[in-house]
Formats: structure tokens, sequence, C-alpha cells
């Protein structure tokens, strides 16, 4: 079944451009991920993410500024460290070790998942209301 409206490769960069990725596969797992962690990294409600398997993305331009953190056991997050927009996601717990995970955010090219998750609900921002008549497109 097919997830997205242009066939792969699939390019990002962060804000400043110094980092740019390519995603070799079509983008499985779409999540909203309204975890802690999420919200700090973010700055936001909940990080957004798409999964592929570790070997289909590639960092094409701008390893030597990209920054990896641990933000748990198991969980490195990497970041540009120039602008600090966030790019990936990856755990070394089972199975999730095979998959890595970017914040769609950043990517450049224009996606259409079918299926897409909300996650870790139980840690949901108390200001934020998704469902409710504000957050509608007018």
């Amino acid at each position: 079944m097919k997830h997205d409206a242009a066939p792969p490769p699939f390019l990002g960069s962060c804000l400043c451009g110094a980092v740019k990725y390519e995603v070799r596969s079509e983008i499985k797992a779409v999540s909203h991920c309204h975890c802690r962690m999420c919200q700090k990294t973010h700055g936001a409600a909940f990080g957004t993410y798409g999964s592929v398997p570790v070997g289909d993305f590639a960092i094409t331009h701008g390893a030597d500024v990209l920054r990896g953190r641990s933000s748990s056991p198991g969980v490195t997050r990497t970041f540009c460290s120039l602008c600090g927009s966030p790019v990936t996601w990856h755990s070394t717990h089972g199975d999730a070790d095979s998959w890595i995970s970017f914040t769609l955010g950043t990517l450049d090219t224009p996606i259409a998942p079918l299926k897409q998750r909300h996650i870790h609900l139980a840690s949901k921002a108390p200001w934020h209301a998704a469902d409710d008549a504000s957050s509608r497109r007018q």
C-alpha cells in the first residue's frame, strides 16, 4: 500500500540547510508523539516523525555539524548544532534498533501519509486541544 504522494527518495534538511538527508524508501509509521521528551525537544505539544529502516536513511551533507544526545537509556536524538533543528530519533531497544525516525517538519519533499497515529497521549500537553473548533482551519 502506497503511503506517500511522491516516490522515494525523499529529501530533507534542517532550518539553516547545513544538514541534508535522504530517505530511500517509503515512509512508514507516521506518528505524533506526545511524550514529555518530544515536547521538550521540539518546544511544542508533540513531535511528528516518520520512520524507515536504518539503511534507508542517509545524511548527505553536514554530518560534521550533526550532534547526538541521549534523551533516555538507549535513545539518541540528533540535531543540527548550528540552528538546533531536531533531525532524528533512534532507539537501540529490541526491534526498534533496525528503524530510524526523522522529524517530518524537516522534510522538504511533500508527502501525504495515509495513516498517522498519536502516541503517548497520557502526557499530552493540557493546553493543546487538537479536536476543538479553534484548531480547525478557518
